[in-house]
C-alpha cells in the first residue's frame, strides 16, 4: 500500500479524530437540539465566541489558579477550537499534572497532539496518553479508537478491525459515531481483503440500548421532561456534514443551551445527567462536576442517585 492508501496515513489519523473527537460530540448537539426544540424554540446554533471568555481571560484564569485542572482544561479547549494545537497540547499537559485520574484529559490531550503532528500520525507522546486514559477508564472510546490505529499502523490490521469491532459493540445503539466506525471497519477491511460484513452484523446484534433513550429515562422518575429524546437521523446527518471545529462550537453552544434551560427547571433530572455527560464529552471535568454539586442542591431527594449517575460517567 501506499502512504495514501494506508489506514495509518497521518489524514486517517486526523480522520480517527473526526470519528471520536468532534463526532463524539454530536451526542451533545443532539442533546441541547433536542431539549431546545422540544421548549418550542429554534435549533440556532450559539455564534462561535458568542457568550464565551477569550482566550487571554481564560489564560489569566488559569494563571490565577495554577492548581485547578478545570481552568487548564477550558483554556486547552478553547486553543483546540481555535485550531492552535501546540498551545492546547501545553494547557492539557498542566490539566493532566493537576488532575493525573481524569482519564478524559489524558484522552483529550493524545487527540491533541495526533492533530499537532505534522510528521507522525500518532506520535509517542499521544500514544502514552491514549494508554493513560484507559488503564483510568477502559471505556474512553476515543482512547480506544487510536489504539486500535495504532494496530493498523503496526500492520496488524486484522488486530486493528477486532479492536474496533469490539469498540462497535460497546457503543450504544444510536451513537453518532457509528456510521464513520463502521465506514473505518469496512474501509480497512477491503484494502486488506479481510471479511468484515458478517462481523458487523455480529457487533451491531450486541449494541447497548441507545445512548439517549425517547422518553423520561431511568433516573428522572417523575421529575422527567417529555420533551427529552433521542437524536434524529436529520439530527446527525446535518451535524455530520459540518466542519470539525464546527461541530465542537455547535456542541458548544447547544451544551450551553441545555445549562441555560435547566437554570430554569431545574427538577429536571435527565437534563442533568445529560448536561455532565455532554460536559465529561467536552473535556470539561470541572464543569461536568459543577453540574452535579447544582443538580444535587437542587434536587436533595435525587442527590444519591446523581451522584451514582455520575460516578459512572467519571464525574468525581
Amino acid at each position: 500500500m501506499t502512504r495514501e492508501q494506508s489506514p495509518g496515513s497521518n489524514g486517517t489519523a486526523r480522520a480517527g479524530w473526526v470519528l471520536l473527537g468532534a463526532a463524539l460530540l454530536l451526542a451533545a448537539v443532539a442533546i441541547g437540539l433536542n431539549i431546545y426544540e422540544g421548549s418550542g424554540g429554534t435549533a440556532t446554533p450559539q455564534a462561535a465566541g458568542e457568550g464565551a471568555a477569550s482566550i487571554e481571560a481564560l489564560k489569566a484564569a488559569a494563571d490565577a489558579a495554577p492548581g485547578d485542572a478545570g481552568a487548564w482544561g477550558d483554556l486547552a479547549f478553547a486553543h483546540f477550537q481555535a485550531g492552535q494545537f501546540p498551545e492546547a497540547a501545553a494547557a492539557y499537559r498542566r490539566a493532566v499534572e493537576i488532575a493525573p485520574q481524569e482519564a478524559v484529559l489524558w484522552s483529550a490531550l493524545g487527540e491533541t497532539l495526533v492533530l499537532s503532528s505534522t510528521r507522525d500520525p500518532l506520535p509517542p507522546e499521544a500514544l502514552q496518553a491514549f494508554q493513560k486514559a484507559v488503564a483510568l477508564d477502559p471505556s474512553d472510546a476515543r482512547a480506544r479508537y487510536f489504539l486500535a490505529a495504532k494496530k493498523d499502523l503496526d500492520k496488524d490490521h486484522e488486530g486493528a478491525i477486532a479492536a474496533w469491532l469490539e469498540l462497535l459493540s460497546d457503543s450504544p445503539q444510536g451513537a453518532p459515531w457509528e456510521a464513520d466506525l463502521v465506514r473505518t471497519i469496512e474501509q480497512v477491511g477491503k484494502i486488506n481483503s479481510i471479511d468484515v460484513a458478517p462481523r458487523i452484523a455480529k457487533a451491531q446484534g450486541q449494541r447497548k440500548p441507545a445512548m439517549i433513550a425517547p422518553g423520561s429515562g431511568s433516573v428522572a422518575g417523575e421529575g422527567a421532561s417529555a420533551s427529552l429524546r433521542g437524536p434524529s437521523a436529520a439530527d446527525v446527518a446535518a451535524a455530520s456534514g459540518m466542519k470539525p471545529s464546527e461541530q465542537r462550537q455547535m456542541a458548544q453552544g447547544m451544551v450551553e443551551q441545555l445549562e441555560a434551560r435547566l437554570a430554569k427547571e431545574p427538577k429536571n433530572l435527565d437534563g442533568w445527567v445529560m448536561l455532565m455527560r455532554s460536559r465529561m464529552t467536552l473535556g470539561e471535568p470541572a464543569k461536568a462536576k459543577a453540574a452535579l454539586e447544582a443538580a444535587a442542591a437542587a434536587n436533595p431527594a435525587s442527590a444519591a442517585q446523581l451522584r451514582q449517575q455520575a460516578a459512572q460517567l467519571g464525574v468525581k
